[in-house]
């Protein structure tokens, strides 16, 4: 049987790397192909910014794959970037991840479509009404782009994402889907590949899907990529002294790591909109206005439960977000002796 594997990868533009792919016909027995039988392949380096010319082969390392939901017989590939050597890509952030599977990652994905370069809604010059009538609205005064967010929608659990919910966001033509995984790589792979076909389904609708951390300047939200994330210290430990030790361990590292929470974060990270300055690091409970908030669930659970942290911009890349949050993890647990 042939089949068509989409092969997937991040290219080497900066500061915000993009996804590339191309088509691969292989010959299969199986139903879904297992990551084992799928050869590497290569790709012109040159033409992604991660070759010169006179050396240009990059090789695809598949590591990841989910069904392809817009295809017959089509599987979604996701890959790691080698060298003609088949050592790991300067650009390949992926390979080393930590993948332990107590580490959860619930990720809150917020993006804005664009038709002709306009955010959908918005008129051909001047504004729509001010934010605030557009949070989980209905009606098409309030609401655009449904149908495109419903179809994404189906087309991801149809691929096998783990989605656990969607809805329209503070700015009009701006919508917010959420996805959990547990390991860094994994869920990583997933949040990729969801937008793969979140930027994918944009061909069909003729639509831009714009992942930009401050796509409309002025009094509006930015979009940001929150991160809710646990592990069994949290899920299972707990204790409102735990969950302080690893606010202060992430606040130790804040102005080191925030450089890579996403591009033009400045913009979207003010101290207004729901959002701490990006020049400060707060936590609170329930306070959509700090770094990192701490869910009133967790409080009323006994401090047993997740955080949430607000400061990535939603370009920003999981695979770089999640080794940072297992780092801080990590490290409070390895002071406590607890692994």
């Amino acid at each position: 049987m042939k089949v068509k594997l989409e092969y997937i990868w991040l290219d080497g533009y900066k500061p915000t790397q993009t996804l590339r792919s191309k088509t691969k016909i292989f010959d299969t027995d199986s139903k879904f192909p297992s990551l084992d039988e799928l050869p590497q392949w290569s790709f012109d380096g040159s033409s992604t910014l991660q070759a010169e010319g006179n050396n240009s082969d990059c090789v695809l390392n598949p590591v990841h794959i989910i069904k392809d939901p817009q295809r017959k017989k089509g599987f979604l590939v996701m890959c790691e970037v080698l060298n003609s050597d088949k050592t790991p890509h300067v650009t390949n952030k992926r390979h080393g991840l930590n993948n332990d599977k107590d580490y959860w990652f619930g990720f809150e994905q917020e993006y804005i479509l664009r038709e002709k370069g306009i955010p959908l809604g918005f008129p051909k010059e001047g504004y729509p009404r001010p934010q605030g009538y557009y949070y989980c609205g209905v009606g098409s005064e309030s609401v655009k782009g449904r149908n495109f967010v419903e179809e994404h929608l189906d087309l991801c659990l149809k691929a096998g994402l783990n989605f656990t919910g969607v809805n329209a966001e503070v700015m009009i033509g701006q919508w917010e889907y959420q996805l959990f995984g547990k390991g860094c790589q994994q869920a990583s792979d997933e949040l990729w590949l969801s937008r793969f076909i979140l930027k994918r389904l944009g061909e069909k609708y003729n639509l831009e899907v714009d992942l930009g951390a401050k796509p409309v300047k002025g009094d509006w939200n930015g979009s940001g990529l929150h991160v809710n994330f646990s592990s069994h210290l949290t899920r299972y430990l707990g204790g409102e002294s735990i969950f302080k030790s690893i606010c202060n361990k992430i606040g130790e590292n804040h102005q080191r790591d925030i450089l890579e929470y996403g591009e033009n974060n400045h913009e979207r990270l003010t101290g207004l909109h729901e959002t701490q300055h990006i020049d400060k690091f707060t936590f609170g409970v329930s306070d959509r206005g700090a770094s990192i908030r701490i869910p009133i669930s967790t409080i009323e659970n006994g401090w047993l439960g997740y955080l949430e942290d607000r400061r990535p911009a939603s370009n920003a890349d999981p695979y770089v977000l999640t080794q940072k949050i297992y780092q801080s993890l990590y490290d409070v647990e390895n002071k406590l002796m607890v692994h």
